[in-house]
């Protein structure tokens, strides 16, 4: 028997082919529309979501060249963004396009800033389990500006779903919300298994708690939890799959990079941080009692790991932060040129050509040489959840040759490294300290990217065996709707593995990444003063 992991990203739908230990047969992908415009409006469509993720299904299983009726089950994670649908499942413009095809607000929107403030400002007791101040990236504040921006969309929604709910609607029928989705991104308090009245009706969306919550969720079941009576006909004919396949409660596609990575020591999972870097960064980090770090997200109960807290952090941009750093130089074109001849994506192009200039991976460093970067383009998420924060580069000279494109690169991998560091800092200085950083996300594959974020947290980062965790934890979750493990601890255990261990250097780069460490800081405050 096989199982199917289906992970949902920014840019596009993969699906994965597992068996029951963990072993990846074969994946596909489909691209995903974007549209984007100004008044920091990112969005997408639920319907052309959806068309992806069965055409990246079918050609997994035809990859892996499996039947069809030995598939056991079903996985599916997504980003944090909010669905929108009319009576029916209909699609409805969320945006001033009036495209009824434009009906996601993706995560990294940020259309909702002024509604977030306000509800910051109101200081409910629900955001003690946000961090204490809640992202335009979650679902209330955009909810919130849908009320006040497009009232005739707001009224005409029949439900409101996080994107890995709505795949699941899509495929079993059933309206019950993951705890991971609804917890992490919508308030619902997991603890105590209840939305809070009082918090819908202090920030204006009164109407929710007067509908008893039917257009958000009304039932909550853990990740994992076999939804309905699994893969209606419609969506079976779609995927080119039988009817009936058991599906899972998904996952926000950060969470599933933790459950695909967390437990492959073996170990507490408590000691060790899930860090996915791909477009954005996510930091999970597991405790046995709720710890309240200022700036972090959580603690939320039962999101990712059964009856365990998780604090949440991470950077809005990542990936994409050293992508749009590295189109700013004037060497981009010529670089992105020799990149493709060779069919690598420009950032490990740059990353083979900084390893192959230094003895070591730890000596990169020093091709920053004086260049710093603080990469908060959209924002820092983590740990001053100020949406308002931008990227600094300091350091920078009149050269435009390639040396100096990767001297660029170097110091904003650093960048995000600092900033990983800080949210490391701050969580330990609250009660939750981590030994391991295991890491997955397309962002951080090369061994020198690694390596860097080692020396410069100064904490070990472990690779697992899966060339994919993100998938794979997204398998994990169709093993446990399966019935092929009792939880998904169980099921971490038997199908997630470590490969590589990248300790942090003990010589003297040490000394040079403090130091940057304390400039990338000082930047950051003269930054926060000037504006």
């Amino acid at each position: 028997m096989y199982l199917i992991g289906i992970d949902v990203g920014t840019g596009s739908a993969r699906a994965g082919v597992f068996d029951y230990e963990g072993a990846m047969l074969a994946s596909a992908k489909a691209d995903l529309v974007i549209w984007r415009d100004a008044g920091s409006i990112v969005e997408q469509s639920s319907s052309q979501v959806w068309d992806a993720v069965c055409e990246a299904v079918r050609g997994a299983v035809q990859a892996a060249g499996v039947d069809p009726a030995k598939v056991g089950g079903i996985g599916f994670d997504a980003t944090c963004s909010l669905v929108v649908l009319g009576e029916g499942g209909v699609p409805l413009a969320v945006g001033p396009s009036d495209d009824p095809a434009r009906n996601i607000i993706v995560w990294m929107d940020h259309r909702a800033v002024e509604q977030a403030e306000r509800i910051n400002e109101a200081g409910h007791e629900v955001l003690r389990y946000v961090g204490g101040v809640i992202s335009p990236e979650m679902e209330t504040p955009k909810l919130l500006w849908l009320k006040e921006n497009r009232r005739g969309v707001f009224d005409a929604a029949w439900g409101f779903f996080d994107l890995a709910d709505y795949l699941t609607w899509a495929a079993t029928g059933s309206l019950v919300r993951s705890t991971c989705t609804i917890t992490c991104k919508w308030t619902y308090l997991a603890h105590e298994d209840r939305w809070d009245e009082s918090y819908f009706r202090q920030i204006g969306l009164g109407m929710l708690a007067d509908e008893g919550f039917a257009r958000i969720g009304t039932e909550a079941a853990a990740p994992g939890t076999a939804l309905g009576s699994g893969l209606t006909a419609r969506a079976a004919a779609q995927m080119g799959l039988p009817v009936g396949i058991p599906v899972g409660a998904g996952l926000i596609d950060a969470h599933a990079g933790g459950v695909g990575t967390v437990g492959a020591m073996g170990n507490d999972a408590t000691e060790n941080m899930a860090y996915v870097f791909g477009t954005s960064s996510c930091t999970m980090t597991t405790t046995a009692e709720p710890r309240f770090v200022p700036g972090v997200w959580g603690p939320y109960y039962s999101a990712m790991l059964p009856n365990m807290w998780l604090n949440e952090g991470g950077q809005s941009a990542a990936g994409a932060a050293i992508d749009h750093l590295l189109k700013l130089h004037p060497a981009w074109g010529e670089a992105k040129a020799k990149a493709d001849t060779v069919g690598l994506p420009l950032a490990v192009w740059l990353a083979n050509r900084a390893a192959d200039s230094v003895p070591s991976a730890s000596n990169a460093v020093d091709l920053a040489c004086g260049v710093h970067v603080v990469p908060e383009f959209l924002g820092n998420r983590a740990p001053f959840a100020d949406p308002h924060a931008r990227a600094l580069v300091a350091g920078l000279g009149m050269e435009e040759d390639l040396s100096s494109l990767v001297q660029l690169y170097v110091a904003g991998l650093c960048g995000i490294g600092y900033g990983l560091r800080q949210i490391i800092d701050v969580q330990a200085a609250h009660g939750a300290p981590i030994r391991r950083l295991m890491i997955s996300g397309g962002a951080g594959q090369h061994h020198l990217v690694r390596q860097i974020l080692a020396d410069s947290t100064g904490i070990e980062v472990i690779a697992t065996e899966a060339d994919e965790p993100v998938l794979l934890g997204s398998s994990i979750l169709a093993a446990v709707a399966a019935g092929a493990f009792p939880g998904i601890a169980q099921a971490m255990a038997a199908m997630s593995r470590q490969k590589q261990r990248f300790a942090p250097n003990l010589g003297k780069c040490v000394a040079t990444h403090a130091r940057r460490y304390d400039a990338f800081k000082l930047l950051q405050k003269a930054a926060r003063a000037v504006r």
